[in-house]
């Protein structure tokens, strides 16, 4: 004899699953009507570049849950857009398999993907003597097309596709290609989307310094970089006045009629300065744009402010690193960028020890917000106060603050920029 207990009790549960189930759906079908559009220039959807590497080598890739650690940390945050920068690595599909199986547990998280496809010149990264820029890298091809599985696989998480990074500028001698290069991967992918291959609302760009968007010099100034601005969805560029307080200093030194402020004011006029800097690149951008004819959006893909150095950028190069520096540029971009409608991918989510594997007081190594023995920079001290972290770890370790959160310990690591006639005397 059937229990009738039992059998309402079957029914619930199968009620309950079908429920759960179409909520899912539901929720995945509401990520997939998100697009870029809506997302880059909205300050509720403040973005971030990461990369969850925690060893000296990318040989260890992070593994899925601490992939989702990441992505609760950031979306603690307010992150809702992170920047990856190859697929041809685990770690790519890895976060998006993390973040589909977050959204999957929690209706409620939400956290989208600008993708990115690394682009090599031909002999890149080989003993051969001569990097061909205007020939392929037979590994472009295999990236391009594991961006487009990855981002059909992903459509709800995939907003916008990367064709290289930093890969038409001059100074990466490494890999760097022409413009045309570029030109014909971002072609090949617009194709696909118009054919339907691809999401039709993906925005496809490429991300690279702001000269190689023609801010710079007229070296830059070609036809197929035209071209490939008016291919593009929208523009990505970067800047980085830390790098250039040793490259092109004239922003950064203590100007004479400063001399008399305090230290700590000398650095904050050096700091607005350098914002100023910035602001600059990037309106050269947009001038260089227009130019053409051209009128579409203009976003950042990198900028951000390192915390170490013991290069061009210590003590005793350009004086430009310490954690208050850091703090402010963050804070300063972040206050600009919403004003104005613009999206930054703030470089970066995490220190990465792997960047410069040979030199860990390197840098490139240290321009993470939280360091890799899960401490929240100054940068975001404030939240730490405001309780975001609670219950979150990094590796098992709740995230606290560097310097014990004490300021005054924090302050007197705060170096002090050379004036310009130190600068021009090369001191």
């Amino acid at each position: 004899m059937n229990n009738p207990f039992l059998l309402l009790l079957g029914l619930l549960v199968v009620i309950t699953l079908t429920n759960c189930a179409n909520r899912s759906e539901q929720t995945m079908n509401n990520r997939a009507s998100i697009t870029a559009e809506d997302i880059l220039g909205n300050p509720d959807y403040q973005a971030i570049s990461y990369g969850g590497y925690r060893e000296i080598t990318r040989d260890i890739q992070p593994t899925i849950p601490q992939l989702k650690e990441d992505m609760l940390i950031l979306h603690a945050m307010g992150i809702r857009v992170i920047r990856t920068y190859n697929v041809h690595l685990d770690h790519a599909s890895n976060v998006l398999a993390a973040i589909r199986e977050l959204m999957e547990e929690d209706p409620g998280f939400e956290m989208y993907v600008m993708l990115g496809a690394w682009i090599d010149a031909k002999n890149a990264w080989t003993d051969l003597p001569e990097r061909i820029r205007d020939e392929d890298s037979p590994r472009n091809e295999v990236e391009i097309a594991r961006a487009v599985e990855l981002t059909n696989m992903y459509p709800e998480i995939v907003k916008i596709l990367a064709v290289g990074n930093e890969a038409m500028v001059h100074w990466a001698s490494e890999y760097y290609v022409e413009p045309g290069i570029i030109l014909k991967w971002v072609t090949h992918l617009q194709e696909l989307k118009n054919e339907g291959g691809l999401p039709e609302t993906l925005w496809i760009t490429s991300s690279d310094n702001f000269a190689s968007w023609g801010g710079g010099g007229s070296e830059y100034h070609k036809e197929d970089l035209n071209t490939l601005i008016e291919a593009v969805d929208y523009i990505s560029m970067h800047t980085y006045p830390m790098h250039d307080t040793h490259y092109h200093p004239e922003f950064w030194g203590i100007r004479e009629n400063e001399y008399d402020l305090t230290d700590i004011e000398k650095v904050d006029a050096a700091m607005q300065r350098s914002l100023e800097y910035a602001i600059t690149q990037y309106e050269s951008v947009v001038t260089y744009m227009k130019s053409l004819g051209i009128d579409k959006p203009v976003h950042i893909g990198e900028t951000g402010w390192a915390t170490v150095s013991n290069e061009f950028y210590g003590p005793e190069g350009a004086r430009s690193i310490d954690e208050y520096k850091s703090g402010m540029y963050f804070k300063m971009m972040r206050e600009w960028s919403n004003e104005h409608g613009i999206s930054v991918f703030y470089f970066e989510a995490f220190d990465e020890k792997w960047k410069d594997a040979a030199n860990q007081l390197g840098s490139e190594n240290h321009f993470g917000l939280i360091n890799l023995q899960s401490e929240a920079k100054y940068a975001i001290w404030d939240l730490v106060d405001a309780g975001i972290f609670e219950g979150l770890t990094r590796d098992g370790k709740p995230i606290t603050k560097t310097f014990g959160g004490d300021e005054d310990e924090m302050m007197k690591t705060v170096l002090v920029p050379p004036t310009n006639e130190q600068i021009m005397a090369g001191q």
